[in-house]
């Protein structure tokens, strides 16, 4: 245990793919290369605002280094640099992305795993484009507080070691309406295996360099997918279908708790199927399964609640397609698509019986979880506190569950009766209990409940940020002396406030 120096760095992804010649953050384009050497900008007066006693411990780390944290220094052995990557964005090729704001110190070899520590908002690098590779509090606080709300729930995801503030401001145009306004800036480093994403492989098949696209092809199965072996198109399915399966397992647990990605663009996708870059996320609330958290997706609502399945299949088709060229018979990368979908039902018809206390959960069960869905958006109800109280009800009568629904007055009560008495027929009257309070979880970083956090933040308050890291590391735990302020629906002022009911790509 000790220090950022005392930690062993290594530079796997640096030695063994190919890299831009040139070092520093001047934007440019960086054709054929995985990544690019950059320092992070040095900050005025970084200060340690929140930390994962976890992480930490895992690292080994027993001292919190606001300055490197925070962007000021590297240690001996750090060897920072920003990722090259392509992606679709809302389904539309943008080309060369890469880490605009995100800065890699390097990978951290421990004696069961190597973890990859990434500071975001850290300063420009070559794919910042026209933006400083800044970011601010609000948006750093979401992402430290959602990426370890996540792992505690057993959603997939990658984790925050800590957030440092930087002790300048940040200039951005929160709802991009042409107002523009200064914010505190911050810095959360971030913790994964790597950060390697389907962006990654799109642009080297975008760019016609295969040689390259092979080179991260075999780093990437040589040091995360050891049990692979691509020498030929049929270990190259193997490998995809196992990352389509992760994927599709990590989007079926945002379904269960009720989570909203807001970005999924395939330089989003990760392809260890962790969740990843946090950005407009959401809670469902209401069961609305149209509902997007994301101002740039309000018209096409592509990335909606209801559709994320259906963006994974999309996002894994065209990983395939970039890797094809690698391919002699391309014709089998239809077996992986067939794969995610298969396995996507498979997880989610576990969930679906773990949440409703269905221990043999059977085909003919889908009629019940259909006729639920459809019941759910009746009258605005909440997800999270309905699946809460239906895990403890004692009878199949509609007042059990009364507190899940915004209007009290226009229940359909009778419908409700009706789905909860076939319901426990099913069950006979005694569901698995604990597979449901397992699957259902009573706390979630509500959007309201994250803005909380950063108003106080705003005003040097940090201890709404501590109230809910502490309260969500045990989510599915009853803690009742939160009830009354954390166990409750959206509250009005929230509805259609900025931050809660609607967010921006801004950082």
């Amino acid at each position: 245990m000790g220090n950022l120096d005392s930690l062993i760095w290594q530079s796997r992804f640096l030695d063994e793919t190919p890299g831009d010649p040139v070092e520093g953050g001047n934007p440019r384009q960086v054709p054929g290369v995985c990544w690019s050497r950059v320092k992070p900008t040095e900050t005025k007066d970084p200060i340690l605002r929140l930390w994962s006693q976890e992480m930490a411990e895992r690292l080994g780390l027993t001292n919190a280094e606001s300055a490197v944290l925070g962007g000021s220094g590297i240690v001996t052995g750090m060897d920072p640099y920003a990722q090259r990557y392509g992606g679709h964005q809302f389904g539309n090729w943008a080309h060369q992305l890469g880490d605009g704001r995100a800065i890699t110190l390097g990978e951290v070899q421990l004696p069961n795993e190597f973890l990859e520590l990434q500071l975001k908002g850290a300063g420009r690098t070559p794919y910042s484009r026209f933006a400083d590779g800044k970011a601010v509090l609000r948006s750093s606080i979401r992402e430290f507080l959602c990426s370890e709300a996540m792992h505690h729930l057993g959603v997939p995801t990658t984790r925050a070691l800590s957030l440092v503030t930087t002790g300048e401001m940040v200039t951005r145009d929160i709802m991009y309406d042409g107002n523009p306004a200064p914010e505190i800036g911050a810095v959360v480093c971030r913790v994964a295996p790597s950060f390697i994403r389907f962006g990654s492989f799109q642009i080297h098949t975008a760019d016609g360099n295969y040689d390259t696209l092979r080179t991260l092809l075999e780093h990437t199965i040589k040091h995360h997918f050891p049990g692979h072996n691509i020498a030929n198109d049929a270990g190259i399915v193997a490998w995809l279908k196992h990352v389509a399966e992760t994927t599709a397992e990590m989007i079926a647990h945002w379904m269960r708790v009720g989570f909203v990605h807001g970005v999924m663009n395939t330089d989003n996708m990760s392809i260890h199927g962790l969740t990843i870059d946090y950005g407009p996320y959401g809670w469902l609330e209401d069961y609305d399964p149209n509902w997007t958290p994301n101002t740039t997706d309000a018209s096409s609502r592509r990335y909606r609640y209801g559709h994320q399945a259906q963006i994974g299949a999309w996002n894994v088709a065209r990983l395939a397609e970039a890797v094809a060229p690698l391919m002699d018979d391309v014709e089998s990368l239809y077996s992986v698509l067939e794969h995610y979908e298969n396995k996507y039902i498979e997880f989610q018809n576990s969930n679906w019986g773990k949440k409703l206390g269905i221990d043999d959960f059977q085909e003919s069960d889908e009629t019940l979880v259909i006729e639920l869905n459809e019941l759910l958006q009746k009258v605005e109800t909440d997800m999270t506190i309905f699946f809460r109280l239906l895990s403890h009800l004692e009878s199949p009568t509609q007042e059990g569950i009364t507190h899940a629904f915004y209007d009290s007055e226009n229940i359909p009560a009778e419908e409700w009766n009706k789905w909860l008495d076939k319901w426990w027929k099913r069950v006979s009257g005694k569901p698995n209990r604990q597979s449901m309070l397992n699957a259902n979880p009573k706390y979630v970083l509500r959007n309201w409940m994250a803005q909380l956090a950063i108003d106080a933040a705003e005003n040097d308050d940090y201890s709404i940020c501590e109230e809910l890291y502490n309260l969500l590391k045990n989510p599915y735990e009853e803690q009742p002396e939160h009830d009354e302020k954390w166990f409750q629906k959206r509250p009005e002022w929230a509805r259609h406030r900025v931050g809660c009911s609607m967010l921006s790509c801004s950082s």
